[in-house]
């Protein structure tokens, strides 16, 4: 019967042991789909932070080169021009520290939502109000320093107006109501209760 030779410890140390896990070079590296979708994501951003207002834009503080770049994107008239423009704004954002830009991003897109809740808010309540003497109530309940005089007196001209001949109507009472409670819905809610 043949003998299997022992193997001592420094030899079975030079073997790779098959429970150890595998040391890979490329750890740490990124794709070129992961890279390619990190400079698309670049890119979405950079076109977020272009639609900006100038003065979001001078807050946050962009390196010359990269707010010189936005300047002359929104002079560009061609498509073909502002496509390679934004690939351009793309590639000199790789330089720069994205959180300011996605947070100021983040801030405008959350405002617009705000002012859009507030706007279908006022609608519901403007047509609450039109329609039914117990809204007034619910109201005044909610939004306690509302001014209930001129609210009263804003109603009455809006139901006049509405019940109007469509000829005859103006809108304008309708209109002032709506801003009246746009505006008192745009006061934060710690000053109705105070």
């Amino acid at each position: 019967m043949p003998t299997t030779p022992s193997t001592t410890d420094a030899e079975a140390s030079d073997r790779p042991n098959p429970a150890a896990p595998i040391e890979n070079k490329y750890v740490g590296r990124i794709s070129k789909t992961q890279a390619k979708k990190a400079s698309h994501d670049l890119q979405d951003l950079g076109e977020a932070v272009v639609a900006l207002p100038v003065d979001r834009l001078k807050d946050l503080a962009l390196d010359e080169g990269l707010m010189y770049a936005i300047e002359q994107f929104k002079k560009t008239k061609t498509h073909e021009g502002r496509r390679r423009q934004m690939q351009y704004i793309g590639k000199l954002m790789r330089r720069t520290d994205p959180a300011p830009m996605i947070e100021a991003v983040a801030a405008m897109n959350l405002g617009q939502a705000k002012d859009a809740l507030t706007l279908h808010q006022a609608e519901r309540w403007r047509a609450e109000l039109l329609a039914d003497d117990q809204a007034l109530t619910t109201w005044m309940q909610d939004h306690p320093k509302t001014d209930l005089q001129q609210l009263r007196s804003l109603v009455r001209s809006a139901r006049k107006d509405a019940a109007a001949v469509p000829e005859k109507r103006s809108g304008k009472a309708v209109r002032d109501l709506f801003k009246f409670i746009r505006a008192a819905l745009q006061v934060p809610s710690e000053q109705h209760h105070e």
